[in-house]
């Protein structure tokens, strides 16, 4: 990646990237909105279309957001198209199924100084799940900023730290933001706020608790190779589903 926009430049890019996201793109679009224009700092939101067949595209036009149309179907490149599309000095990263509280958003910004180069937020789910996936959510969000890890669903980062470190790694289907928070820490200081975002819980009521359980089992027998094949990994890249883009 190269560095063609100054790093003094106050603008924020809002990356979201989405496949077939029409049923949740708008409320995704509309706290993004409502946040930045609290934050009153100029903002640009990029929709990254990945091959979507329903009307995630002409929805997000409709509601402000410049659509970039890609065929990735594996989230690092999806996200690193929205990057390099991105004018802004801070990339935020915003998954489509995720709510951007505003103090969540201003937290991030405010956090962001001569060292701290960006980071993550806590998680929480935007409806009641199985009480196994408020088990996983609370070793999550008590891990996370222990390990200086970002859930991929919400990153901020200055643009200079993310091209830095060559953005996304693309040879992962999974795993990204964990490989990306770790490159991070070695340029700046990477926080993770307690003030949340709000994503969806989705998955844990679609697929289950064997599904899911079975899909992480998999990944930590399999490790690095397990995230860098596509093979196993319909959790997150099941085309059937209405939502297939790696949440």
């Amino acid at each position: 990646m190269t560095d063609n926009k100054p790093s003094n430049n106050p603008m924020i890019s809002f990356v979201v990237p989405a496949h077939n996201e029409s049923e949740l793109i708008e409320r995704t679009l509309t706290h993004i909105h409502k946040a930045a224009k609290a934050l009153g700092r100029p903002y640009e939101i990029v929709v990254v279309n990945d091959d979507s067949s329903d009307d995630t595209a002409s929805i997000s036009e409709r509601c402000g957001a410049r659509v970039v149309s890609v065929c990735v179907r594996r989230i690092g490149g999806v996200r690193n198209a929205g990057a390099k599309a991105a004018r802004g000095g801070t990339l935020v990263f915003v998954d489509a199924d995720t709510m951007l509280p505003e103090l969540t958003l201003s937290t991030a910004m405010n956090s962001l100084s001569s060292d701290t180069i960006g980071g993550g937020a806590a998680v929480r789910f935007d409806c009641k799940v199985p009480w196994w996936a408020v088990a996983i959510g609370w070793l999550w969000n008590f891990l996370s900023p222990r390990k200086q890890w970002a859930a991929g669903c919400f990153i901020f980062v200055k643009r200079e730290a993310f091209e830095s470190v060559g953005g996304f790694d693309e040879s992962y289907y999974v795993g990204e933001e964990l490989i990306l928070s770790q490159a991070l820490k070695t340029v700046g200081r990477f926080v993770i706020l307690k003030t949340p975002v709000i994503t969806s819980g989705r998955k844990t009521i679609s697929h289950g608790w064997w599904a899911t359980t079975r899909v992480f089992l998999r990944l930590v027998w399999l490790g690095q190779k397990g995230m860098t094949q596509p093979e196993g990994l319909s959790y997150w890249y099941d085309r059937s589903e209405n939502s297939a883009t790696k949440k």
